[in-house]
């Protein structure tokens, strides 16, 4: 099993990235996936969920209404659209399995002006 992120970088407040997860090594399409972030010096936070389908989606409240996650079980690949973005979403965004401890190495986000 094998999680690679990737689309992060720095931005300026109120833009937008949109970041990526290739998975590999299982049936992706039978899993639902999840985003998590870790903030420098924080712990780290869950951010968004979607079921294997991709018909359903939940979010924290800290993003909610300004990122997007989706994916395309044809890719093995779930995406976080994130707009808006405010110096508190600097963080290393990582995606995994519910259910499972591997986690990919994770892709920086900076915010700033």
């Amino acid at each position: 099993v094998q999680f690679v992120e990737s689309g992060g970088g720095l931005v300026q407040p109120v833009g937008s990235l949109r970041l990526s997860c290739a998975a590999s090594g299982f049936t992706f399409s039978d899993y639902a996936m999840i985003w998590f972030r870790q903030p420098p010096g924080k712990e780290r936070e869950w951010v968004a969920h979607i079921n294997p389908t991709g018909t359903s989606t939940m979010y924290a409240d800290s993003v909610k209404g300004r990122f997007v996650t989706s994916r395309d079980n044809a890719k093995n690949t779930v995406y976080l659209q994130m707009n808006s973005l405010k110096p508190l979403d600097t963080a290393v965004y990582y995606c995994k399995v519910p259910t499972s401890d591997i986690w990919g190495q994770g892709t920086q986000v900076t915010v700033s002006s």
